[in-house]
């Protein structure tokens, strides 16, 4: 038996539980993982809450997790690269909050040594979000970006993969994350009311792409200085991107990309602050963090 984290109904936090569930078994071109550490992000607490059934019917009891660093403790049939006893991190769907998970093997990325397991389990959501938002943005030498919610785990590595491409980057964050926000390259901006002409004041050419990682309101202030509307684009926010006709970003994952980032944090060359780190039984306590906001980095659900 495995233990994982469930929910029998939708709602609050609290709802969440523990349970003893059957161990998988990686089947022809899996590999299974002994999670180490598993990252917690706002997806989870949205499917937890029942906001997400539109796209997915909820299977009781419901599991959650997309994103996981472990040990490799079992192979399928077909599986040439990696081997029990195998450091690995790694991407999956509604089932990274367990003791084991089993994955494609081209889904997992080898971890390198010197990343820790807490980054290594909260790098490849948020990691490869901002990867795809960068690309997909066409960021590059020159431009002036503006990155809503830069403090968190999306906005962090956008940032630093932005100002490592050579861009201009403004982040909008709480008063208190603005000396975070430099330490990473960025020209921190307070949100709130007056948001358009606090970026005008940084920026007064305008910007030339958006993220927005966060809603409430992001895409409407952004656009006043938007010098191009095809490259301001929301993680977040379908119904401002539906309004207004900017781009709606889809997470793009692939091991490719988790090994490009996972060299770049082992390197030091990427940071990715964890804000809390609670054991596996206290997945109630991370939701409760994570829905609060404010949270700088990323939340962990960390198993001995």
């Amino acid at each position: 038996m495995t233990a994982a984290v469930v929910f029998d109904r939708h709602g609050p936090p609290a709802v969440l539980r523990l349970a003893d569930l059957e161990t998988p078994a990686p089947a022809a071109g899996e590999v299974r993982v002994r999670v180490a550490a598993a990252g917690v992000n706002p997806v989870d607490a949205k499917v937890r809450r029942g906001e997400l059934t539109d796209v997915m019917t909820a299977r009781f009891p419901q599991t959650l997790g997309n994103e996981f660093a472990g040990v490799v403790d079992a192979v399928g049939g077909d599986v040439t690269d990696f081997r029990p006893g195998q450091e690995v991190l790694g991407f999956t769907a509604l089932a990274a909050y367990a003791e084991h998970v089993t994955v494609p093997a081209d889904h997992v990325a080898a971890k390198p040594e010197g990343l820790s397991w807490r980054v290594a389990g909260a790098l490849s959501a948020a990691g490869q979000m901002a990867h795809h938002a960068v690309d997909a943005l066409a960021i590059g030498p020159g431009d002036t970006v503006l990155v809503h919610a830069a403090a968190g785990g999306v906005g962090t590595v956008a940032v630093q993969l932005a100002y490592r491409r050579g861009a201009t980057v403004l982040g909008t964050a709480s008063p208190r994350n603005h000396d975070y926000l430099r330490s990473l390259g960025a020209i921190p901006v307070s949100y709130g009311p007056g948001l358009t002409e606090r970026v005008r004041e940084q920026a007064p050419h305008g910007v030339d792409a958006v993220l927005d990682a966060i809603g409430a309101g992001a895409i409407e202030a952004s656009l006043p200085v938007a010098a191009d509307r095809a490259r301001v684009a929301t993680t977040v926010d379908d119904a401002a991107a539906d309004r207004h006709g900017v781009r709606r970003l889809r997470g793009a994952r692939s091991a490719a990309v988790l090994v490009e980032l996972a060299a770049l944090a082992a390197a030091g060359d990427l940071r990715l602050p964890i804000h809390l780190s609670v054991p596996l039984g206290e997945a109630a306590r991370a939701h409760d963090v994570i829905e609060a906001g404010h949270v700088r980095g990323k939340v962990v659900l960390t198993i001995p």
